[in-house]
């Protein structure tokens, strides 16, 4: 992919697709800590400090100054990390223990994606209490408005989000230069809030505290939500304009929580701390830029559905995950696609979060959690490469944001009781889908036991000069052309059903994200060829197009299709997934008229 490497249009498109959720933060970040704290001039110096030094260590360095320099011709993300590490692992138990985390690392996005958009469009709508006249609205009425708002974005998602994305950049400016303005209005009035730089106030903190210090990590941590985007959408925008853009950002973040702490120092009593600061200063302005906040909540919840598409895009392709229905929604950009079951999946998940916790504050105990798991899976991996590749100084960095990443994580487990454990529920979902589609597959591709190519042909020239052939060129699709699945043979030996071309058709994933190379070993036997196509492990894959382009004219498609037959609770479920995925076919929207399934039985 090419991107306009650190240009302005770069970073301003960077600021709408990939800040959107740590862009949001403020409006509920400082506000979730002071529920638990006293807002006194010590805990305040102490928590900003915390803050600046996290949005520091966890987003600057792990991500825009490790991560974002291991990526995949510009690619990166849980499985990009996972597809670079795997190659240069020895050991089996190596391998599947990052192939576990891997997966793990996937069902915790998942599980962040729900509770990010309920929260952040909670909190932005709960500053319409303070518009005078509208003080007393309840807080069902709010819920119902912030899932009116979810449900118009997802409904539109089937549309593409490239229709309306060229809005983003220039929103989010405009949100950035609100909170940075904001902030330093605000820091006039207790300038001694710039002391918070200094890193001592924050080890003051942790270290007078005690456990409630420790704890207390599990609300900072509400600042760098969001950052994984930054890795997971390099391949979106580039690396260049995405860290040029995150300077910017982090600028206007750490002056406007500044800010925030300047204002609560002055006014102990705020509760819903950043619309009562742009309240109080800016009065007449607060409506619109109450309208902007929900725009910009409705931007990161949009960012974090198209991330979800991306990662179950990389999942399928990767084959940790079943085969789903995907709409290409532009032309121009291949990242643009659209997963129905995903949408509408996330849309009832979201609904569900939103009615059961019914206000941001009590969502702040179940946020962060799965967001601090997929920082220190992405940490591990990250740690892991540069000591096998022997970068000692970077390595030494990573080891350091290992260790911080882990004190998080432990910090937020204490949110598990209070409601942290719906993040691990819903990130149960996909895990438990994944292993069991995977172990699954193992089980039935032993079960169907394939047959080697060798041991094929020998059959086939025998066949093929005995049987009466029909004219005209058949496919047939094969993961691995070495050992053909059983439903080839049984087409061609069984059935007597040979044609006068007869063509596998491989398709490969490759290690790197995108490209696609083809090419034809024509007649391996007389009538018999192999057609093979390697793809990156992101890339969308038009065989009808590659056929013709490789001037093949099929006169039919076969396919092998699994009916499987189990008392086993699990194969069951497996069974299911099978059953509702679309085939192969269906997959890569071959023309329904030349296409044939092979049903075989199969017991598990």
């Amino acid at each position: 992919m090419t991107h306009n490497s650190g240009s302005l249009d770069g970073v301003v498109k960077s600021m709408g697709l990939v800040f959107g959720d740590i862009g949001t933060s403020p409006i509920y970040a400082l506000t979730a800590i002071f529920l638990l704290i006293p807002p006194t001039r010590e805990n305040i110096m102490g928590i900003l400090s915390l803050i600046l030094w996290t949005l520091t260590l966890l987003v600057t360095v792990q991500y825009t100054w490790l991560a974002m320099h291991l990526g995949k011709k510009g690619e990166g993300g849980t499985i990009v990390l996972k597809e670079i590490l795997l190659p240069m692992l020895k050991s089996g138990n190596q391998i599947a223990f990052v192939s576990i985390l891997a997966i793990v690392g996937i069902a915790l996005f998942i599980g962040d994606a729900v509770i990010t958009p309920a929260i952040s469009m909670l909190s932005a709508v709960e500053g319409i209490v303070l518009i005078p006249g509208f003080e007393n609205t309840s807080q069902v009425t709010l819920m119902i408005i912030a899932g009116i708002i979810a449900i118009g974005l997802f409904a539109i998602q089937a549309r593409g989000s490239e229709k309306v994305a060229w809005t983003f950049g220039p929103v989010m400016v405009l949100w950035f230069a609100a909170l940075a303005g904001a902030g330093l209005v605000a820091i006039w009035s207790a300038p001694q809030v710039l002391l918070a730089v200094n890193p001592l106030y924050g080890i003051h903190y942790l270290t007078s505290h005690g456990i409630e210090g420790l704890l207390i990590l599990s609300s900072v941590i509400l600042v760098a939500t969001g950052a994984e985007a930054l890795y997971a959408d390099m391949g979106h925008m580039g690396r260049e304009p995405i860290i040029k853009a995150w300077y910017i950002v982090f600028v206007a973040l750490a002056i406007n929580y500044l800010g925030q702490g300047a204002f609560l120092m002055t006014h102990p009593g705020a509760h819903n701390i950043l619309f009562e600061m742009i309240f109080s200063q800016f009065g007449i302005l607060y409506i619109p830029f109450l309208l902007m906040s929900i725009a910009a909540t409705i931007i990161a919840s949009q960012a974090m559905i198209s991330g979800i598409f991306s990662i179950v895009y990389q999942g399928i392709t990767t084959r940790i995950l079943p085969l789903l229905r995907i709409e290409y929604t532009s032309p121009q950009l291949r990242s643009q696609i659209y997963i129905d079951i995903m949408n509408w999946a996330l849309l009832c998940a979201v609904l569900f979060i939103i009615l059961v916790f019914r206000s941001s504050g009590n969502l702040t105990h179940a946020y962060g959690l799965a967001v601090c798991g997929t920082m220190v899976i992405t940490a591990v991996f990250v740690t892991w490469i540069l000591i096998l590749r022997g970068q000692f100084i970077k390595s030494l960095a990573a080891v350091i944001i290992l260790g911080v990443t882990t004190v998080f994580l432990i910090a937020n487990l204490d949110k598990i009781p209070y409601g942290g454990y719906w993040s691990l529920v819903i990130a149960f979902i996909p895990f438990s889908i994944i292993l069991i589609y995977v172990n699954g597959q193992k089980k039935l591709v032993a079960a169907l036991s394939p047959v080697p190519l060798e041991e094929f042909l020998g059959k086939f020239n025998e066949a093929y000069h005995s049987a009466n052939r029909i004219s005209g060129t058949a496919l047939f699709f094969a993961r691995d052309f070495r050992n053909l699945p059983q439903y080839i043979p049984r087409i061609m030996f069984n059935n007597r059903i040979i044609y006068d071309d007869n063509i596998i058709v491989s398709i490969n994933r490759t290690e790197d994200p995108f490209g696609i190379t083809w090419g034809v070993t024509r007649e391996v036997t007389r009538g018999f060829s192999i057609f093979e196509i390697y793809a990156g492990y992101m890339e969308f894959v038009d065989i009808g197009h590659i056929l013709k382009d490789a001037e093949i004219d099929e006169l039919t498609i076969f396919y092998g299709m699994e009916d499987i037959v189990t008392t086993h609770v699990i194969w069951r479920i497996f069974g299911a997934i099978k059953r509702l995925s679309p085939s192969l076919v269906q997959f890569y929207k071959l023309p329904a008229d030349k296409i044939h399934g092979v049903v075989t039985r199969v017991e598990m």
